[in-house]
């Protein structure tokens, strides 16, 4: 198990890491655009890279390669709400394919997924941080190095403890 917590620390494997949380820290009532982190137990439920960055990651989770045109709806009001989408004006969205390299490689853990209650969040990953670890809109961010270490050691089953 992954454990992070609101000190924007990260446990795995007996070390403790640095991570970076949501700028308005951890809650339990995770909403829309609240800039807060969601606490509780997730799966890691799918892998996206950029294979023009990096080569496809060491993992037993499936991967997806990032394309332009790969977005994670964040549109409350959408029917697409907190899923992958197309890249379109239709509604509101996170693009995948970003000019930083925070989602090189990232996670989607498995929030507010079954069932998808509009507003209580979306777009919650596990990527790369930002080189000084500076605050995520809601996601876990750590190091590209460790963030490879722990896909090649994740299974289906892996959680990750916020809280």
């Amino acid at each position: 198990m992954i454990n992070v917590s609101k000190f924007s620390f990260l446990s795995f494997d007996n070390k403790k890491f640095k991570c970076s949380i949501g700028k308005n820290g951890l809650t339990n009532n995770k909403m829309e655009g609240d800039l807060k982190t969601p606490m509780g137990k997730f799966k890691f439920i799918k892998c996206y890279y950029r294979s023009d960055r990096i080569k496809k990651p060491q993992t037993k989770l499936p991967c997806k390669k990032i394309t332009k045109d790969i977005g994670w709806c964040d549109d409350s009001n959408s029917k697409y709400y907190n899923k992958e989408v197309k890249v379109s004006k239709k509604f509101s969205l996170e693009k995948l394919y970003r000019q930083d390299h925070v989602y090189d490689i990232l996670i989607v853990l498995n929030y507010n997924s079954k069932p998808i209650i509009k507003g209580k969040g979306s777009a919650i990953f596990f990527h790369i941080s930002k080189k000084n670890y500076t605050p995520t809109k809601g996601c876990v961010a750590v190091s590209r190095k460790l963030l490879l270490e722990i896909l090649k050691k994740v299974k289906k089953n892996s959680i990750i403890k916020i809280g």
